[in-house]
């Protein structure tokens, strides 16, 4: 026998309303500590020097020697309450980091505006240093036309001629287009980047109006306090 072992029902715990008194073990090699009470499958409180692998999934005591309680572990989670205890996590860790982006988000604006009117001179330059770069896409595109068509030109005149188009012409001509058609996709770039701006600026003055409301709203509550 390994220890002596002591099982006391818990309505005899409850009736008597004394402590649990461990007897010493015999073996001298399972002396420790701790001691740990748990309840085994048939409802009976256990206490001794270990907790067998088949009751650690219901929870245990970890008990000083003198019987106060060192630790609690609980029981082991079912599966269900493995995707709940998950699922609230995830919902906290949400909470948690939006709370911290909105801090961040209000911080940034009182830093840097205010007025409902800073922000909407903040986005009128914006949008017209994005206006100033489409129209000079648009000049560069104007200007890469006429490349091409003077290109086109020379060789249409060579070849009216009976001669051979140079290489050089007709890699220019290429080359044109290709910068033509970059210069065409920038051009949308630009007008989704303005319609952005548009929309993150009209974010920013919706979320400072809202952050004035609330300084408002505290700066009455302290009035009415006062009052």
């Amino acid at each position: 026998m390994t220890g002596i072992r002591i099982l006391v029902s818990i309505a005899f715990l409850a009736s008597l309303q004394i402590p649990v008194v461990l007897a010493q073990q015999d073996d001298e090699g399972d002396s420790g500590d701790f001691m740990y009470r748990y309840t085994n499958e048939d409802g009976v409180v256990v206490i001794e020097y270990r907790v067998p692998p088949e009751a650690v999934k219901f929870g245990y005591e970890i008990l000083y020697l003198d019987g106060t309680v060192y630790k609690k572990i609980g029981r082991a989670l079912t599966a269900e309450e493995m995707v709940d205890r998950n699922s609230e996590e995830r919902r906290k860790r949400f909470q948690e980091a939006e709370a911290e982006r909105l801090r961040r988000w209000d911080e940034s604006l009182l830093l840097r505006y205010s007025s409902v009117a800073d922000i909407e001179a903040a986005r009128e330059r914006t949008l017209s240093n994005l206006k100033i770069a489409v129209s000079i896409l648009h000049s560069n595109v104007r200007s890469l036309n006429q490349q091409v068509e003077s290109n086109q030109s020379k060789a249409a005149d060579i070849e009216r001629t009976g001669g051979h188009v140079p290489e050089a012409i007709i890699a220019n001509i290429e080359s044109y287009r290709s910068e033509i058609a970059e210069a065409e996709q920038s051009i949308v770039d630009r007008n989704r980047e303005m319609e952005a701006v548009s929309e993150e600026f009209q974010r920013d003055i919706e979320r400072f109006v809202h952050l004035l409301d609330l300084v408002k709203l505290r700066h009455r509550a302290y009035r009415d306090e006062e009052a």
